[in-house]
């Protein structure tokens, strides 16, 4: 069964990154790939930082796992915090998938970044027994590409079973 999974991450410097991984889906069907992109798109550009909140709470109506995608900075992004704070109030399924080794648009990668389950809250409060619970991947070491779909099956069965 293919999920409805959000995918959250650092807009401005983590968006090929994060396409790739977000596109992975579309080279196979849904039932294989395991999930379909349900998250915000280049159209939500938006100064408004409460009407960016309503779009990104409005996009994870109807997702069953939220995937923070983990370059160098995404943790001290206050939307990122955001987007895992929601996602928790709401059940969603977390899974964290390191993409700092994923060649940008010239080719180049990144350090790893910070753990971003460790500062979760909208606020930026530290919390870090949530790091101890969600799992973190690394994209090319762990075939991304292949398992993505397992990941969150995996997530949202442990997600309702804790429940």
């Amino acid at each position: 069964m293919a999920r409805r999974v959000f995918f959250s991450f650092h807009y401005g410097r983590d968006i090929w990154r994060a396409n790739v991984v977000r596109n992975s889906w579309v080279t196979q069907d849904r039932k294989s790939a395991g999930f379909f992109d349900g998250s915000l798109h280049e159209a939500a550009k938006t100064n408004s930082p409460e009407r960016l909140k309503a779009m990104i709470r409005a996009q994870l109506q109807g997702t069953s796992c939220t995937v923070v995608l983990i370059g160098r900075h995404t943790a001290s992004r206050p939307y990122v915090r955001y987007e895992i704070a929601e996602s928790r109030s709401r059940g969603n399924a977390l899974i964290g998938v390191r993409i700092h080794r994923i060649k940008d648009a010239s080719g180049v990668t990144d350090p790893p970044g910070e753990n971003p389950f460790a500062r979760s809250d909208a606020m930026g409060f530290y919390a870090p027994y949530v790091g101890l619970q969600v799992p973190i991947y690394r994209w090319n070491r762990d075939h991304g590409f292949q398992n993505l779909g397992d990941w969150v099956e995996r997530a949202v069965r442990k997600q309702r079973n804790q429940g």
